[in-house]
């Protein structure tokens, strides 16, 4: 009986690729007792920055680091928490704030652009030259004091994007009021 399980449990570790070295039997009269070496598992712990860390990863990531890092370094220089479901939640509702947010944000310059878009051509008024020509050049802050002057609203020169405007004509100039809404004006440029 005894042999007849053995050779069984032997066909069986066979089968799963095992050997007879990387086993080890343990016989009892009638039993036999087959014992796999099982490697040790890597423990980690599930953790959230607080801040950046150098050489680990930025605020706000999720991360899977050693205990003793954690203990050791981590935690005690306040730059990371284990994570919970009730932080899983809170930085849920955060993301989903932030995201309202930026949506909120998007379509306030959308608004804006479509003020800027159908107010129809600011007028720019230069010391004219010979033909076509005017004396210096309009500028971005130029078409910032016209916004300011005719629709009261406050724009930074930094988001005005002017060509070089060395003539009389139209032109159009670029308002980039957020990274994904552009508004384009019109110049109307004309020596006095």
């Amino acid at each position: 009986m005894a042999t007849a399980t053995a050779a069984s449990t032997l066909s069986w570790l066979h089968s799963f690729g095992g050997t007879q070295n990387g086993t080890t039997k343990v016989t009892d009269k009638n039993r036999v007792f087959v014992v796999f070496a099982q490697k040790k598992a890597k423990k980690t712990r599930k953790i959230i920055l607080k801040e950046d860390v150098e050489h680990l990863g930025k605020k706000g990531q999720l991360l899977d680091v050693k205990p003793g890092y954690f203990r050791n370094y981590l935690l005690p220089m306040g730059k990371a928490q284990i994570i919970t479901p009730t932080l899983l939640k809170e930085m849920k509702m955060e993301e989903e704030r932030i995201e309202a947010e930026k949506q909120r944000v998007k379509e306030e310059a959308q608004q804006l652009a479509l003020i800027f878009e159908t107010v129809g051509a600011f007028k720019v008024k230069r010391k004219g030259g010979k033909g076509k020509q005017i004396f210096g050049s309009v500028t971005a802050q130029d078409l910032v004091d016209i916004i300011k002057a005719q629709l009261q609203r406050d724009v930074d020169k930094r988001i005005v994007s002017v060509p070089e405007i060395r003539e009389t004509g139209e032109y159009i100039a670029e308002l980039k009021l957020h990274p994904e809404v552009t508004a384009r004006v019109r110049l109307n440029v004309y020596a006095n």
